[in-house]
């Protein structure tokens, strides 16, 4: 988590050349954005984190369903956290854009709702850093069957393509 955060300038934002551009759409970004949220408070305790991860997903869904999510989202990120063989990285708490690791948490959902196995199983192998992925799939199964049931479905495009996921360097994406 330190390195993406070492990569930003004086202002605390992010280089531009090595993230990705916040998606509009809405579902991809409570993904990005909790999963940001969600994996700097395991690492910080920093309850404020969470707090945040709350406010994006109760103001988008309300509290009833956010408190679903949020559990949801904790198994799928507590599951990463406890079987990734490297380091994650997240951008700090308000950037922009996404870096590689959340693009890749995006994209794992986003392949659980379509059933691109391949891409599923290549992102996650590539998030953690491990073949040994099944505790990170159960999360991300059930983060994203509660999400479609809450009327929010990551779009295709959102799936990072199997070769694409194997191939990406642990630096942030261009």
């Amino acid at each position: 988590m330190t390195d993406a955060m070492s990569n930003a300038r004086s202002d605390g934002t992010p280089s531009t050349a090595k993230v990705v551009p916040l998606p509009a759409k809405a579902p991809e970004r409570l993904v990005g954005v909790g999963f940001r949220c969600w994996l700097a408070g395991l690492a910080t305790g920093d309850i404020k984190c969470w707090e945040d991860a709350w406010n994006s997903f109760s103001g988008m869904l309300g509290p009833e369903q956010a408190k679903a999510l949020l559990l949801d989202l904790s198994k799928f990120v507590r599951a990463v956290k406890a079987n990734a063989q490297r380091n994650i990285e997240v951008s700090p708490t308000g950037c922009r854009s996404f870096c590689r690791d959340e693009c890749l948490a995006i994209s794992i959902i986003a392949a659980c709702q379509h059933n691109e196995r391949q891409a599923l199983t290549a992102s996650a192998a590539a998030l953690i850093g491990s073949d040994d992925i099944g505790d990170t799939l159960n999360g991300a199964q059930a983060l994203a069957t509660a999400l479609r049931q809450a009327n929010q479905l990551l779009c295709p495009e959102s799936v990072c393509p199997a070769t694409c996921a194997l191939r990406a360097q642990r630096r942030r994406l261009m």
